[in-house]
């Protein structure tokens, strides 16, 4: 027999045991009393032993690999509660790669869990239908996990929280080399006072025939860029790039997006985190795109009823 993780996909195993693994939703409970058995606050790693132990898995569980790896599917589910509970107000991560337990948190109710995890999806199905049928664009999402494929962008954007800042500013030159940088200069660390979240410089877009200097900024940890952060980037962009590119893992309040194409300023192209995430699923950069074939299978009552009348 193949070992098979809960999603049902095969994992090999030499000993022909069948290991099912909890889904991520079973782990919501487990990894905030793990947060709050480590006094409130703890390290990625250190939560991920704890959730490991509180579920008493067996090595050969722990062992099991998330794919291809390196990391392990236990961690990946931990990741996805994590990113759950941040977003039903139980957890936080104010800094990279910590994650702290809200009041909210530590009263919270095993009982309540599911409810709020029920409300928690419902709305982000309401925001993303609401952006969907504004824009007129259909959403396609691919990869995610199996009880609600809307929300692979969540772990992403985790991903991207979790990194150092060296880290960071090595994604930022992937993703605009892979988008069509020709060339990137961005000042050494401490010459510019754009802080350890933010990373800018300035580069050169080849389109065709046509080349553009343009000066870039890429934020992490807003949940809500203003219109004053656009203005102070239009500010800083004088004399070093003929178009501005402002990144944000967060979103843009409408304000900014309007102060971005003020009439008589220079433009500025905003990208929010869900537009950050696209692009690295476009250009396969720490994302993975596996399509699936779903059968949707339906009676066909008038076959029956000639069969019937004969």
């Amino acid at each position: 027999m193949q070992r098979r993780n809960v999603a049902g996909d095969p994992v090999g195993d030499p000993t022909g045991d069948e290991i099912v693994l909890p889904p991520y939703t079973d782990l919501l409970w487990s990894t905030l009393q793990s947060v709050i058995g480590l006094g409130g606050s703890g390290a990625i790693e250190e939560i991920d032993t704890a959730v490991v132990d509180r579920e008493e898995l067996s090595a050969a569980a722990r062992a099991v690999l998330h794919g291809e790896g390196p990391g392990t599917e236990i961690e990946y589910r931990v990741a996805w509660a994590r990113t759950y509970l941040k977003g039903m107000g139980l957890l936080e991560n104010a800094r990279r790669g910590v994650w702290s337990v809200t009041e909210q948190g530590r009263t919270v109710r095993e009982s309540e869990i599911k409810p709020m995890l029920m409300a928690y999806t419902a709305e982000k199905r309401r925001k993303r239908t609401v952006r969907g049928s504004s824009s007129g664009a259909q959403v396609f999402p691919l990869v995610a996990a199996p009880e609600d494929p809307e929300l692979w962008r969540d772990p992403v954007l985790a991903a991207v929280a979790d990194l150092p800042a060296d880290g960071f500013e090595r994604l930022v030159t992937v993703v605009l080399r892979s988008t069509g940088f020709t060339t990137l200069t961005i000042p050494a660390p401490g010459t510019v006072s754009v802080g350890d979240d933010a990373v800018e410089g300035t580069g050169v877009v080849r389109v065709s025939l046509l080349s553009f200097s343009v000066f870039f900024r890429f934020l992490r940890g807003r949940d809500r860029v203003g219109a004053d952060v656009v203005r102070e980037f239009r500010a800083s962009m004088v004399g070093r790039g003929e178009k501005g590119l402002l990144v944000s893992t967060g979103s843009f309040t409408d304000d900014a997006r309007a102060e971005a194409h003020r009439h008589g300023a220079p433009p500025i192209d905003l990208v929010d985190g869900e537009g950050l995430c696209d692009l690295l699923k476009e250009h396969g950069l720490g994302v993975r795109t596996s399509v699936r074939t779903v059968e949707d299978v339906a009676l066909v009552p008038a076959f029956f009823a000639e069969l019937a009348d004969r």
